[in-house]
């Protein structure tokens, strides 16, 4: 796929969603860390039900620490692998209070120093909450950049580099989000909505399916 092309694609998406944000709910840099976390292997709608009734009780570092795992868990319990990732959200409660001020720090090393935080969630965090032109490749963005040959890659790692080299950097900081809602609502797994596609015309997918 040639930049024009690439150009193009991102023109349409910014066009059909200017402002586009994570479907997370959140008040805090520090509620989307404990959100973004809790995501992992989750769908966004079940860890919103989750923290709708966490974050009224607890949503600091403190206030989440001093419930404890066992604490937590009743609040996270419809949560899938729930029990891995309380024992990690207290954990880097309790480093956030000893090695930041209870402060989520903007820099991808701290961030990935705190448990339960790898590189995805830490690209998350530094995009959504800071600004910062990264890429946060997940389930939808590693189809999607395949599928339409915007970025192929094998791994995870080898389509975010590509992404980062490839998007125009006018559309870097919101190109995350774009491609993580087209993935998720128009370019499905197992049968794309082709027919209501705004970039289907660019897209160089050989196996189109024209619905809608």
């Amino acid at each position: 796929m040639n930049a024009d092309k690439r150009y193009e694609i991102f023109s349409r998406l910014r066009n059909e969603n200017p402002n586009p944000v994570t479907e997370l709910e959140y008040a805090s840099t520090f509620e989307l860390l404990i959100s973004v976390i809790l995501s992992a292997q989750a769908t966004d709608v079940s860890v919103n039900k989750a923290t709708a009734k966490l974050y009224p009780i607890a949503n600091t570092p403190e206030k989440i620490a001093a419930l404890g795992v066992k604490g937590l868990k009743t609040y996270i319990k419809t949560i899938g692998l729930y029990n891995t990732k309380a024992e990690n959200v207290i954990k880097t409660c309790k480093a956030l209070i000893k090695d930041h001020n209870s402060i989520v720090p903007d820099d991808r090393a701290s961030l990935e120093a705190l448990p339960g935080v790898g590189r995805k969630t830490a690209n998350v965090v530094l995009n959504t909450a800071f600004g910062h032109p990264v890429m946060a490749v997940d389930t939808h963005i590693f189809r999607v950049s395949n599928r339409t040959k915007i970025a192929k890659g094998k791994t995870v790692l080898e389509v975010e580099k590509k992404l980062i080299r490839n998007v125009p950097k006018e559309f870097l900081v919101d190109a995350h989000h774009w491609l993580i809602l087209h993935g998720r609502y128009v370019c499905t797994a197992r049968k794309p909505r082709c027919g209501s596609c705004v970039i289907e015309d660019l897209c160089e997918f050989k196996d189109k399916i024209e619905i809608d």
